[in-house]
């Protein structure tokens, strides 16, 4: 069975492109998916004890948490790092910064993601919907989940 793939969207001034994924046509091929996180999925509520959803909103929350905190270090030790070796290798004389450039194409990349934000508003607002929603439906799992974030953040 082949199935089509709607060619990708193209921004006016970008060589970037990106592909567009359909989450509906891969619900539709994977029932096991639909079955987890459809509108038939119900919330966790009915499926398992108190308990159990703590732990398991807790357990996931803390790993999430404590790669978050992994990952956030690693980023800010690269960026921290180059941001060092540049500003040395600058006032050693070995590059010379364009800083009236620099401050046009940072005006320049906030004004093309200003305008992709506001394109991308209507896709964001639903996804804010339907996690809220599922927060609703499941607070004794989130409450577990955000606990064990913030564990994660602290361990």
């Amino acid at each position: 069975m082949a199935t089509r793939n709607a060619p990708p969207q193209e921004y006016e001034s970008d060589d970037d492109s990106y592909e567009v994924l359909d989450l509906t046509e891969y619900a539709r091929r994977h029932h096991w998916w639909n079955r987890v996180f459809g509108h038939g999925s119900g919330p966790m509520v009915e499926k398992y004890s108190v308990a159990t959803q703590i732990v398991m909103g807790g357990v996931s929350g803390w790993c999430a948490g404590f790669l978050f905190q992994k990952v956030g270090k690693l980023a800010a030790t690269a960026v921290g790092g180059g941001f060092l070796l540049l500003q040395i290798a600058s006032h050693s004389g070995y590059v010379q910064i364009d800083w009236k450039r620099v401050e046009k194409d940072v005006n320049k990349a906030k004004r093309q993601i200003k305008k992709r934000a506001n394109k991308a508003a209507p896709e964001i607002n639903n996804i804010i919907e339907e996690a809220t929603e599922f927060v609703k439906q499941n607070i004794v799992i989130s409450s577990g989940f955000v606990g064990g974030f913030l564990l994660g953040l602290a361990s």
